[in-house]
């Protein structure tokens, strides 16, 4: 082996990845980042789906294809694909681009690296633990622990499995037997991953009990105090309250100190599901909304909502300093965290997570964070709340318009396929179906509003 040149394999030509790589990053720039980002352009272009198979040519052959062939797949799948950066994509809890955030994403899919020892990822696990500090330091914590997760559904799931473990920490060895019937408490306004997190812990959904809301889908903590009393007489043993701070539907914010009164009380684990609403600690106007988070054992924050980090960048946060994650996932393997390592072996938080390889997710945020600074963050929270406002006093000036109309999948079925914008619908409780509208990207202004206003009367004037 005295030749030091480098093997490359058949396929490798570092001039043709340079030069293929150039340009998807052009297409990239000009489709998504300008082209999906102007008013002036559709959502999307909507297709049925036995249609787009054939446009997309879906089928793996045996052969390679040309590079102008590759590139030509990368501009298919922009054009077809939703343009969630757009202004008028009302949808999900997610949209907008921040080009700080997108360009920390290509970074860390470039370097291609695993979150789960500092050997393999120094910097990210040095930057992971700062950034969530930094969270922790927002909920009001100045110690904990924390990890990025893969969605605010897996945090959730993670809060309800530490709960369990630090009741009965007995169960990660001897499993289900060692536990008696055991309860946790929400409304029905919380998001659907607690009851998919009970099932798959094997808790069962018939352990979540449900806590009246009141008509704006805030939690009842004299309910709650009730449900608890009835679970005792069961013969339950109640072990966690999940509170929500900014529900799916109605965007309602639980009241923290009540329930947290009512957790201290019979000794509950408290976790909030700040999943979309945890930003509004970045703003001194609206952070009283959560007042009472600071009491919480773990708290659930998704900065790709409202923040605009891009998908996907979830954060579990604890109050625990006990190594609580670690001791309650970890399994020790010998060929990842050996213990005689040459440098602090505390700095691989590998065991901290049921996974193995884990991406990094903190490096779009860290450098959003760089280069908005708190301040300009606090701003773009604020903009979504009065761009909220803006709207709604809109909308109370416009005859034939409802927080609930029936109308709903009519309408959404128009404007998807003229791809003029994109909104959620739903119905809840005994609501029919009604708009959800997530006022979140930064790049929104009150022309988009009243674009949006103008647009569904123009759709449904005929209805």
């Amino acid at each position: 082996m005295a030749d030091s040149k480098p093997l490359l394999s058949l396929d490798w030509d570092p001039v043709a990845a340079e030069a293929l790589l150039r340009d998807v990053f052009g297409i990239v720039v000009d489709e998504v980042v300008w082209k999906g980002t102007r008013a002036t352009e559709k959502v999307c272009e909507w297709k049925e789906p036995e249609e787009l198979k054939q446009l997309l040519d879906l089928e793996l052959r045996s052969q390679g294809e040309s590079q102008k062939q590759i590139l030509e797949r990368c501009q298919a799948v922009i054009r077809y694909s939703v343009k969630t950066c757009h202004p008028r994509f009302f949808n999900q809890l997610f949209s907008g681009l921040d080009p700080h955030a997108l360009a920390g994403r290509i970074v860390t899919e470039s370097l291609n690296t695993s979150q789960y020892t500092y050997e393999i990822a120094p910097v990210f696990v040095l930057m992971e633990e700062e950034v969530l500090k930094k969270l922790r330091a927002l909920v009001g914590w100045s110690s904990g622990d924390g990890v990025f997760c893969p969605g605010g559904s897996i945090s959730n799931m993670y809060a309800v499995n530490l709960a369990r473990y630090q009741r009965y920490p007995d169960c990660k060895q001897r499993g289900l037997r060692a536990l008696p019937p055991l309860a946790l408490f929400t409304t029905n306004e919380c998001h659907y991953s607690i009851k998919k997190g009970a099932a798959f812990l094997g808790l069962g959904t018939d352990s979540v009990r449900v806590v009246m809301a009141d008509e704006r889908g805030k939690m009842i903590p004299e309910d709650l105090e009730r449900q608890i009393s009835l679970a005792e007489a069961e013969g339950v043993v109640p072990f966690l309250v999940s509170a929500t701070s900014g529900t799916t539907v109605l965007g309602a914010f639980d009241p923290l100190e009540a329930i947290a009164d009512v957790c201290q009380h019979h000794g509950l684990w408290l976790h909030v599901d700040a999943a979309w609403g945890g930003s509004v600690l970045l703003s001194q106007t609206h952070r009283h909304l959560l007042d009472g988070i600071q009491r919480a054992d773990s708290v659930a924050w998704n900065p790709h909502k409202l923040l605009t980090a891009g998908l996907q960048c979830s954060a579990l946060l604890l109050r625990d300093t006990t190594n609580l994650l670690k001791r309650c996932h970890g399994s020790q393997a010998s060929y990842l965290f050996q213990q005689d390592k040459f440098y602090d072996v505390a700095l691989d938080t590998g065991d901290k997570v049921v996974q193995c390889g884990r991406r990094v997710d903190c490096l779009k945020l860290w450098l959003m964070w760089k280069a908005q600074g708190g301040q300009g963050l606090e701003r773009r929270v604020d903009q979504a709340f009065a761009l909220a406002g803006y709207l709604v006093e809109e909308m109370k000036k416009r005859e034939g318009f409802e927080l609930v109309m029936e109308v709903a999948p009519v309408l959404k079925e128009r404007m998807v396929k003229e791809g003029s914008m994109m909104i959620g619908y739903q119905p809840h409780g005994t609501r029919g179906n009604f708009f959800r509208m997530i006022v979140a990207n930064p790049a929104l202004t009150q022309a988009d509003l009243d674009f949006l206003l103008d647009e569904l009367e123009r759709l449904g004037q005929d209805l």
